[in-house]
């Protein structure tokens, strides 16, 4: 599930973010936490950034059959 995971995020982030310097996806069993770091997330709101995360991966959590029901969101700009 995890390269599930990653591979949504890849595909609806690159339009978006065209540079994901690092993306992590820990977890099992439903609960997951994800680390991404982008340049591009330099001045955005951390409301946008979780937008954008749970935009790409909404599909995954959708229906009582959901293979993702718990999220840990890290977002960040490089240091």
């Amino acid at each position: 599930m995890s390269q599930q995971i990653i591979e949504a995020i890849e595909k609806s982030l690159r339009d978006n973010i065209a540079d994901i310097q690092q993306l992590i996806v820990q977890g099992g069993g439903g609960h997951y936490t994800i680390q991404i770091v982008a340049p591009a997330f330099e001045g955005q709101s951390t409301i946008n950034r979780h937008r954008l995360v749970m935009g790409a991966i909404k599909h995954l959590m959708d229906g009582a059959d959901a293979p993702v029901h718990a999220l840990d969101r890290i977002s960040a700009s490089p240091a």
